[in-house]
Parts: structure tokens; sequence; C-alpha cells
């Protein structure tokens, strides 16, 4: 939903994005707001918390009584701090190897007693409703190259489309989701695809990029 220039930009940053992982080390260990993290090369890194608008929101939004849910887990990092507060986070991934990442990040900073983790393409073993569902989708609608690129690239924003169609039947009464998008994608057609499923859309924070990008958080009702 972009002109074409507009659109070459955006494959052109991923092409960047991609390069720029290639030159990274087989493993990493970071700590990310006193937890500690271990992340090999196939499996997003976060980004640190002075950007990581996402982190910011489950700090401020995540109550005690929420079950919650984190699609596209990643390192484990929102599943971690949410379960700072929450007593019950399911945390899901459908590579393999962040599936692993996460499970080992949950048992570093001791909370197996409040994350699981599965493997899980979307919603596909996913069982129950959930207070507050979290999603950082990949940005870009082109076929991910390799395992890491999941979290970066989804051909025809495929994923994108199949959380926000099924997930509303995965919230409470009064559940809601928590996404993280930014114009490094296709914002627009992130609006329309919302709009399409029925889901009500409330900024909750805002970032500048300096590449000129912007980052923000969405708070989505039904």
């Amino acid at each position: 939903m972009m002109p074409d220039a507009e659109a070459q930009r955006r494959i052109a940053w991923q092409e960047k994005v991609y390069r720029e992982h290639l030159q990274q080390p087989a493993q990493l260990s970071l700590e990310f707001l006193g937890r500690k993290l271990v992340v090999p090369a196939s499996v997003l890194t976060p980004v640190p918390p002075e950007f990581n608008l996402l982190a910011a929101t489950v700090l401020k939004e995540v109550k005690e009584r929420d079950t919650v849910l984190d699609m596209g887990t990643g390192s484990g990092i929102q599943a971690i701090l949410a379960a700072s507060r929450a007593k019950r986070v399911l945390a899901v991934d459908v590579n393999p190897d962040a599936v692993r990442c996460a499970r080992r990040n949950v048992a570093l900073n001791g909370l197996t007693h409040r994350v699981k983790v599965l493997r899980s393409n979307v919603f596909e073993k996913v069982r129950g409703r959930f207070d507050l569902i979290l999603f950082d989708p990949p940005f870009r609608w082109t076929a991910p190259r390799d395992l890491w690129e999941t979290s970066t690239a989804d051909e025809g924003y495929e994923t994108l489309r199949t959380f926000l169609r099924e997930g509303k039947h995965h919230l409470t009464k009064n559940g809601c989701i928590i996404i993280h998008f930014g114009t490094s994608g296709d914002l627009a057609y992130l609006k329309h695809l919302i709009r399409r499923n029925g889901f009500r859309r409330k900024q909750l924070l805002k970032k500048h990029h300096k590449q000129g990008w912007i980052y923000f958080t969405f708070r989505l009702t039904r």
C-alpha cells in the first residue's frame, strides 16, 4: 500500500539489516534491564532497552492478574519482562532455535514456574484465551532466507494476516493485543488489516529512528 519507490527503499533497508546480521558472532551474551540473555546468531537479538518500545510498553501495561501470550518470542525477553508482573505467560515462536533460546533464557532468569515456551506457527499450538497478547511481527513482506530472517521478513505478510484474523479468538472478553510496528514496514497495510479484522487501535508509544523511520506500539481492542 505504498508507491514502488517507497517499497524499494524498504527492501534496501532489509538487505542492509540482513548483511549486518551476517557479520554477527555465533552467540551473544548480554544483559537487558538486569535480565541475562544468551542469543545465538539464528535468533534476533533484542533492540537495546533505550530503543525498545515493546519492552517499555510491556513493563507499563502488564498487570499481575493478566494471562499473557508472547507471540514470536525470539530470545524470550518480552515474556521474561511480562513474567516480572504476570504469573502466567505463554511464549511461542515458529523458529525452533528461538524456542530453545527462549527456554534457556527463561531458566537463566529463574522464571520456569511462570513462563512456558512452545514451538507454534502463529496460533497453531496455542490453546485458551489471554488478557494480553504481545506481538513484534516481521516488518517486511519478503520471503525469509533463513531462520533468523523469519523475525524480520514475512512473505506477503501471511503471518501478520493470520495473527490479526485469528487473534480475536484468543482474547478474553476485555483482552487486548499490544503490537509493535514501524514505517520501515507497510504501516498503512497494518492499519488496513486492523480495521478489516474489527479491532480498534490506540497508539501507546512512538519513537523516531535516526534513519528516518518511525516506530510505534499500539493497543488493539475489539
